[in-house]
């Protein structure tokens, strides 16, 4: 399986996850020269950008160790980008579904502000 096509699989799966439990797709692979958003869904009246991350093992930190400051800093931009462009108003936040091995799924709700970047 290509990077890629292993990309789509996993955020169709932490899509499903999540949709489960009653959040609304908005758009996927929001993309700016800054950085690219998987997901973005509704949470009742919230907007949440997810980030999608994949690992086979825990070896070098796992999944949710991939989303550094870094990281981070790339995700508030592109969200920034997609506020401005959409003229959102409301309230937001960033989630993290991190999947480790063939079928560990953890979500963290709020997994970072806009000051923790």
């Amino acid at each position: 399986m290509t990077k890629a096509a292993l990309g789509r699989e996993m955020e169709d799966r932490a899509r499903g996850f999540l949709e489960s439990r009653g959040l609304d797709l908005i758009e996927r692979n929001y993309q700016t020269r800054r950085g690219e958003i998987d997901l973005v869904m509704r949470d009742g009246g919230q907007l949440v950008f997810v980030e999608v991350r994949f690992r086979a093992s825990r070896r070098y930190g796992g999944a949710l160790a991939s989303v550094d400051r870094h990281k981070q800093v790339r995700l508030i931009a592109a969200a920034r980008h997609y506020i401005l462009a959409r003229d959102y108003r409301g309230e937001a936040r960033f989630d993290v579904v991190a999947l480790e091995g063939p079928d560990q799924i953890q979500w963290i709700r709020d997994a970072f502000g806009v000051t923790d970047g």
